[in-house]
């Protein structure tokens, strides 16, 4: 069966990564054989699900070993397969990075790099999360996970030592509890509506902006006086997400906000 793929295309923001679902999607189709995708991050992954979501003969199921997870994998398969989802195998493990960061603090993006540089492909590896000054803890492929137990390399000039992990024994990031925030603000500005949301000064806003820690709609900012809409979504590393549900004007002339914060 061949998939409408100029109209599922149109307009995607990486057509490279959406070609690789439609064709796991086709071959899904064909030969009846249901399949993970690799790691995909979440601004592509939420716009690909929108999209194949249309493809009535196909179910996808999302995870990336834990539910807030920004990378995660995707599995197709055809609606008329029983399968239930307690029976599907997940193909993810997790690692443990130790190292002596304490006179040389890394960051989340410092440990990616230096997997990939270990021969790691990007698809294989899901979310990567610091551990303090002693390392870091990150979910990735089974196939990765083997490649890497055991062995030893550098995250810039710290030695680590990588060793897999079941997903049980993993301190995850804190998983919040979806709450309802109420405020009311002279503008919009990213810097007034992320304080409420986080419950953190503006001041340590506009520094996590400049630190590059804070995020709109999954993009990186460096604008504190960015106006939101209804619909914006704010992520803050290791403080969760906050989305705008409804900005109203009062007749002070003030702006009520609506969030939800994860």
């Amino acid at each position: 069966m061949k998939l409408p793929r100029e109209e599922i295309l149109k307009g995607f923001q990486d057509t490279k990564t959406m070609q690789v679902l439609l064709d796991q999607a086709e071959l899904v189709l064909r030969t009846w054989q249901s399949s993970w995708s690799e790691f995909i991050s979440a601004p592509i992954r939420e716009e690909a699900i929108d999209r194949l979501s249309e493809l009535s003969e196909l179910a996808w199921i999302c995870n990336g070993g834990y539910q807030s997870a920004e990378r995660q994998r995707l599995y197709c398969r055809r609606k008329d397969d029983l399968t239930s989802q307690e029976e599907i195998v997940i193909p993810i493990q997790g690692i443990e990075i130790q190292g002596n960061f304490l006179f040389d603090p890394g960051s989340p993006a410092d440990v990616r790099a230096a997997l990939e540089q270990m021969g790691v492909s990007k698809g294989d590896l899901g979310d990567i999360w610091m551990q303090g000054d002693r390392g870091a803890q990150a979910i990735c492929s089974t196939k990765a996970a083997s490649q890497l137990n055991g062995k030893e390399g550098k995250v810039r000039n710290v030695q680590i030592n990588i060793e897999t992990l079941d997903l049980e024994e993993l301190r995850l990031p804190i998983q919040r509890i979806a709450k309802k925030v109420c405020c009311v603000e002279a503008s919009t500005r990213i810097d007034a509506i992320a304080s409420a949301g986080f419950g953190i000064s503006r001041a340590k806003i506009v520094s996590q902006i400049k630190a590059g820690k804070l995020r709109l709609n999954w993009k990186r900012i460096n604008q504190p006086s960015k106006e939101l809409l209804v619909g914006d979504r704010l992520q803050l590393q290791n403080r969760g997400t906050v989305e705008v549900l409804s900005i109203v004007l009062t007749k002070r002339q003030r702006w009520k906000i609506e969030l939800l914060r994860q």
